[in-house]
């Protein structure tokens, strides 16, 4: 039985029949009417992307003979089925590239591109650039011009990194040239083209079948010369416009194409052959028009861009500012648009044109106004510019702030302003008093009484002021005695709960019951306010504030409530971790008080009854005591009765044991084996049914501990990572089915990616890390990460990489991702590291034709003499005689002559690793 078969029938067999099973690859070849039904679907799996992969893949496996020689893929009926089910795939999606480079590699889609030129009989051998095609049939025609229209999209948008530099040679840009050229002389055809469609592919096949010869090539999918023109003007607009950065009158270029783009867009009923996002293309527009001086600032269509970037052309700079000013009030011109023109001042600046610096100065400025409304972080520049202000600056921040003012129309907006310490800090007291009462007379809509609106600073404790005023500075406060203060005057005013102004204070569930139980409201508000301001300033790291919040809050509540006075000593014991960690976490290698310690040790073997605790607490009370070592009092001095009841001592117990006895001769199998067991049991989870709200009864995972699961992979990817300590934990699990694997896998994943921001150079943390990688698909990554391991133990590849890190296991794996990603000729080279040279490997890897990596420039690294011999036969054969000579030349090298002594031979073998492996480093780091 198949691989694929057996895969079914264990489907079959699952616990998740409701589960649709997918349909494999090889029925389609066995059914040729199940593809169209397939693709009708609404949600087919697998999906049309995936099943040209897996069509592909199994059309282009190479083959091994009776000499066991591994041979090019056979050329045989199946696989030109395959192909053809691929092309078929393409037709249903309407060869729209933007799917198919969405979910295809540039190796797929461009086998998927060589397959529709062959059976569009496109001349073989012949330039693309030198075909005629107004002379060619229309479905000939259009091969010819998705093809270029993939190939200059994948050479310019941002697909080159796939390449190595070396790549990006000559012939690359003239392709690139030639593509462009292709594409300019389909401009020039005015007749409609035809594209294969499902139907034209099966009589294709007909007729080779019959044949070889077809008159079907204008039975396709008819496209019309307005809708291609439109699509071929769009990406080559986008192609001038990329190499506009580089060649500034390719601007000009691409903005052509894309105003006739705009044009026939107008023009088309319908646009269901035409692939374009007309957001980017609006974008692009007016891009070039900026960037071309094709706008006129009266014009009026023009976008507030145009208008900017006009008034910068004719360099009306004080212009510019008003502009930026007035935009703070509209917010019409986005964030990002607004820093650009900033650092285009800039750049000037550094470029030597003068007096320009104020501009750029008050652009700063107005900027930082509007990041400030936005709720975004000030610039570094705008707090530079505050260290020693001008008084011209200082004037114009006010003027900035001024026309601002003038138009806010809401009281509390007013209100925040002038009440803002910046604010307080750069006027006297008269002159705010002045500018809030211009504020109130210039606001049309507000309607004050005729005397000034009061601050913040000249609020006195009895004023009778708006509600919203007070409740606002109950909002911005931090000071504890302020926010008493305004509760006083609140509930004097009027009897309702204030702990719910702002719906963004929240304290834990576990304490709302008692803290709402508070008799007196006054008190019932200012210990819920103070708490969750308090608990907000911990999460942004203000351990100041939070002091002071906590501090007051329990000299508040231990006047009346022993079991609230408890609660607040033991967040404010949360507040002091948390404070102590994120020293450690930013580089402080200060070890934690005594009194800390103790704190910390008299939590956990606290026995209050009915006190509302935290979970959270206790568990980084216990991670604490871990993190600094305090492995003494967690494996022999915490109380039997507390480990037995707290499931988090426990595990803290065992961990700490496990790892205070690692250096033992043992290596503490037995309580390893114990802290092993309790894991697994985190970890497991068990079936049952569980009836939903809506009556029915659903198929449901439950853990056996209290903590929430993921959905579980099929397959176990832990078994195929390795890490440091392995030998002390059991090789088996008595039930595998009940260990929720995906859950285990993200935990080890987040775990070691912790860890390496603590220890990046640690070589068997990034070795695990590069295995989760390896065994997830993600093979640019892993090979990344097994280089750092190799380079962090080598002194970045100047020593031999130890044998421990690079074994056999992890070198297979660096070739498989090499293999993977089309980089053969690295395949081959790393075959050699081996402790047996995987000759047949190697081989198969330097028969491939369509390496992404740089070839020949490698051979300099080989150092294994039949590989290279291997690399001139295989190079004459193929008639390349440039390489071949590479080869030879590489052949020729003294150090590399068989008769010499073996320490030579080492030693031209330990030089060509270490150049080799710092090459793969500049290439993936």
């Amino acid at each position: 039985m198949s691989a694929e078969a057996a895969d079914r029938v264990a489907a079959v067999t699952s616990s998740r029949p409701s589960t649709p099973l997918q349909t494999s690859w090889f029925e389609f070849l066995l059914d040729g009417s199940l593809l169209e039904k397939h693709l009708q679907k609404s949600n087919p799996d697998p999906t049309p992307v995936q099943l040209i992969v897996q069509f592909l893949e199994q059309a282009s496996k190479p083959s091994v003979n009776e000499q066991n020689q591994v041979q090019p893929p056979a050329d045989n009926r199946r696989n030109r089925t395959l192909k053809l089910l691929a092309l078929k795939v393409a037709a249903h999606m309407k060869w729209d590239l933007d799917s198919l480079e969405k979910g295809l590699t540039i190796p797929v889609l461009n086998m998927l591109l060589n397959e529709l030129l062959c059976v569009s009989k496109v001349p073989p051998g012949v330039k693309h650039v030198d075909l005629d095609l107004s002379t060619l049939p229309p479905t000939t025609a259009m091969a010819v011009i998705i093809y270029n229209r993939w190939a200059i999209r994948t050479i310019f948008h941002g697909c080159v990194s796939v390449f190595s530099p070396v790549l990006l040679s000559p012939q690359l840009k003239e392709q690139a040239a030639d593509s462009i050229t292709v594409l300019e002389g389909a401009l020039q055809l005015k007749k409609d083209f035809y594209v294969h469609t499902l139907r034209t592919l099966d009589l294709l096949a007909a007729d080779a079948a019959a044949n070889g010869e077809t008159e079907s090539s204008t039975a396709g999918l008819r496209i019309s010369a307005d809708d291609l023109h439109c699509q071929v003007h769009y990406d080559l607009g986008g192609i001038f416009f990329q190499q506009g950065c580089t060649d500034q009158p390719t601007y000009e270029k691409a903005r052509d194409h894309f105003r006739q783009t705009k044009e026939l867009l107008k023009k088309l009923d319908s646009t269901v052959h035409v692939h374009l996002d007309e957001k980017r293309l609006a974008g692009y527009w007016n891009a070039c028009r900026a960037l071309t001086g094709d706008c006129d600032p009266c014009d009026p269509q023009t976008t507030p861009y145009d208008q900017i970037n006009s008034l910068i052309r004719a360099q009306n700079y004080q212009a510019v500012i008003e502009a930026f000013i007035k935009d703070n009030v509209s917010r019409s011109l986005p964030n990002d648009f607004r820093r650009s023109v900033l650092r285009e001042f800039l750049y000037k600046v550094q470029q030597g044109e003068s007096g320009l610096d104020e501009v750029c100065h008050k652009l700063c400025v107005c900027n930082a106004v509007r990041d400030a409304l936005e709720g975004e972080i000030l610039s570094i520049r705008f707090q530079q510019l505050l260290l020693k202000p001008s008084k011209r600056m200082v004037d114009f921040i006010l003027e900035v702030i001024k026309t601002l003012c003038e138009s806010l129309e809401d009281l509390s907006l007013v209100f925040v302003v002038s009440s803002h310490k910046l604010f307080m800090e750069l006027l006297k007291e008269e002159e705010r008093k002045v500018l809030v009462e211009q504020m109130r007379k210039r606001s049309a809509t507000i309607n004050l009484s005729a005397k000034p609106l009061p601050s913040f600073y000249d609020i006195p404790a009895s004023a009778s002021v708006n509600i919203g005023q007070l409740e606002q500075q109950l909002i911005l406060s931090l000071e504890p005695r302020r926010i008493r203060q305004i509760l006083i005057e609140l509930h004097g005013m009027t009897e309702r709960p204030f702990w719910r102004v702002n719906s963004k204070w929240e304290v834990p569930p576990d304490y709302i019951n008692v803290i709402l139980g508070i008799k007196d409201n006054l008190t019932k508000d200012l210990v819920y306010i103070l708490m969750a301001k308090g608990l907000h300033c911990i999460s942004i790291k203000d351990f100041v504030h939070a002091r002071l919040l906590f501090s007051a809050c329990l000299e508040l509540v231990t006047e009346f409530s022993p079991k609230l006075r408890q609660v607040m000593l033991n967040e404010m014991l949360l507040l002091e971790v948390r404070a102590h960690e994120t020293m450690a976490a930013e580089g402080s290698k200060e070890r934690p008080p005594p009194d800390l310690v103790s704190r910390v040790r008299g939590y956990l073997e606290m026995r209050i009854h009915d006190l509302p605790l935290r979970q959270v607490v206790g568990e980084e009370c216990v991670a604490f005591m871990l993190n600094w070592r305090e492995n003494d009092y967690l494996t022999l001095q915490v109380p039997p009765s507390l480990v037995m009841n707290n499931p988090y001592i426990k595990l803290g117990q065992l961990l700490a044991s496990t790892c205070k006895e690692l250096p033992g001769p043992k290596e503490s199998r037995r309580t390893a084996k114990e802290l092993w067991d309790v894991v697994v049991q985190i970890c497991s989870v068990s079936i049952q049914h569980k009836r939903n709200s809506d009556g029915r009864v659903g198929l449901i995972k439950q853990r056996e501990s209290s903590m929430g699961i993921l959905q579980r992979y099929d397959d176990d990817i832990v078994n195929e990572v390795t890490a440091e300590h392995l030998s002390i934990w059991p090789s088996t699990l008595p039930n595998i089915q009940a260990v929720d694997v995906e859950a285990v896998a993200v935990t080890v994943k987040e775990l070691v990616s912790y860890a390496l921001t603590l220890n990046p150079n640690n070589q068997s943390w990034l070795i695990t890390q590069a295995d989760i990688y390896f065994v997830t698909n993600q093979y640019s990554a892993a090979l990344n990460l097994y280089l750092q391991a190799g380079a962090v133990c080598s002194d970045f590849f100047t020593k031999a990489v130890p044998p421990d890190v690079y074994t056999d296991q992890v070198l297979k794996r660096m070739i498989k991702c090499c293999s993977m990603m089309n980089c053969h000729t690295q395949v081959a080279v790393l075959c050699q590291f081996l402790r047996e040279v995987d000759y047949m490997t190697a081989f198969k890897a330097l028969q491939e034709q369509n390496s992404h990596d740089a070839m020949d420039s490698f051979y300099d690294y080989i150092w294994d003499v039949t590989i290279l011999e291997y690399l001139t036969h295989i190079h004459h054969k193929r008639g390349e005689t440039e390489k071949r000579q590479i080869a030879i030349k590489a052949i020729g090298q003294t150090e590399l002559n068989t008769s010499n002594p073996e320490e030579v031979l080492q030693l031209a073998a330990h030089k060509r690793k270490k150049r080799f492996l710092q090459a793969m480093a500049k290439l993936y780091f």
